[in-house]
């Protein structure tokens, strides 16, 4: 089997997912793929036509970001009408599953030089999804296909955080601090500029900078002023999750009748809601020769685990022992550990459940600092385990995810 190595990683700043307060908010969302995808036809001088393929992720494929955003970005983005583009969802995991595909078609033989990355408009997706509830639209994501609901009830996902909070027994003490700690982290990674390689700015089409710092963050956030806050999932726990049905709560407590569940999850220790987008180019090793490029990874292993849809979140423990089996690696190999801070019960439990060092795990913060555009995010971790090995001089990166319907996918990437 063919090697695939990662060339180069780019990402936008994520900006607030709210119109009205976002610097992003008003942007088309091919614009704002398109900003990573020509950054990486500029920085790598690819000609056009070069690219064999763009896999892209974007979870909430409706409206202005349906119709494909992969092969439209492209052509906006400049890479050639030879270049194809594909758009897939799998939730949360949207552009990590992009990416693993990406390697895929290049240890394969069948691709050598591909793109692969994500882009999420969460200003527009809320705003959107606010209209569709008004008319009706169930929130549960099997709530309008009344079998499956049966069969596998699923619940809201801050709901979902707080059952497992209650049922792997992480209070509400070690949330808050966790988050706290993001906020920490990512304040230390932003002065010292350990994000500056892979950050490009976003411009108008007249060159006019739209964005070019985090919008997110929160510096100087204290573990006492997140212990202030009332959790935020209380209502979503006792509403119905359809007209005249269960609530979230209840949907959970049908499948799982021994948790008891006390909402502890706040704006503080649940991921921002942000605008942003992220890419990554990948190459065979005749890729790299044919457009003389430089790899500064190796692709290692992937995998893909799938939970309980109902609980939804948990799903990273899994992929962790499956990824590092298929490495043949052990956790204490791992050098930096990239787990999506969704919630913070999520990376809190991956961490008991590995018994893994702390220091090693979001070292620069995490979407509770920085913020989650949900089909982006899989391939901006990437980016960042990569820029943080480069940095430090560690050799294996972890990257992993939950998402809906209780999946997580997950890759280990290699330092050259």
């Amino acid at each position: 089997m063919a090697e695939a190595y990662i060339v180069d990683a780019v990402r936008t700043p994520r900006g607030i997912g709210k119109k009205g307060k976002g610097a992003l908010a008003d942007m088309l969302p091919q614009h704002l793929a398109a900003t990573v995808l020509k950054a990486l036809k500029d920085r790598n001088h690819l000609a056009p036509d070069s690219v064999d393929d763009v896999i892209w992720g974007c979870s909430s494929q409706y409206g202005l970001q349906a119709g494909d955003m992969g092969r439209m970005a492209a052509l906006d983005a400049g890479l050639g009408t030879g270049t194809s583009g594909v758009t897939l969802d799998r939730f949360c995991g949207s552009s990590l599953t992009a990416t693993n595909l990406a390697a895929a078609s290049v240890m394969s033989g069948m691709e050598d030089l591909v793109i692969a990355g994500g882009a999420e408009m969460m200003s527009f997706m809320n705003d959107f999804g606010a209209r569709l509830r008004e008319a009706g639209f169930g929130a549960s994501l099997s709530g309008n296909n009344p079998r499956l609901h049966a069969k596998f009830p699923q619940t809201h996902q801050g709901v979902a955080a707080d059952a497992i909070a209650a049922d792997e027994g992480i209070g509400r003490a070690d949330l808050d601090a966790f988050g706290a700690e993001s906020q920490r982290r990512a304040a230390i990674a932003i002065k010292e500029g350990r994000f500056a390689k892979s950050t490009v700015p976003v411009l108008d089409d007249d060159g006019t900078v739209i964005l070019d710092h985090e919008e997110y963050p929160r510096p100087g956030t204290t573990v006492e002023a997140l212990a202030a806050l009332k959790p935020a999932f209380t209502a979503f726990r006792d509403m119905p999750s359809e007209p005249d049905g269960p609530t979230f709560g209840e949907l959970v407590t049908k499948v799982h009748p021994d948790i008891k569940i006390e909402p502890v999850h706040h704006a503080g220790t649940s991921s921002g809601v942000v605008d942003g987008a992220g890419a990554l180019l990948l190459a065979s090793a005749a890729g790299l020769k044919q457009h003389g490029l430089k790899a500064r990874a190796r692709i290692v292993a992937m995998a893909n685990h799938g939970g309980d849809p109902t609980l939804m979140l948990a799903a990273p423990s899994g992929a962790v022992t499956k990824v590092l089996a298929k490495a043949g690696l052990t956790k204490d190999q791992i050098d930096v550990w990239e787990i999506n801070e969704a919630f913070a019960t999520i990376v809190e439990k991956v961490i008991r459940d590995h018994d893994l060092d702390r220091a090693k795990v979001n070292p620069n913060g995490g979407a509770i600092a920085l913020g989650h555009p949900i089909g982006a995010t899989g391939a901006i971790l990437v980016g960042t385990a990569l820029d943080e090995l480069e940095r430090t001089g560690g050799r294996y990166g972890l990257i992993t995810m939950c998402t809906a319907g209780g999946m997580a996918p997950a890759l280990i990437i290699e330092r050259i």
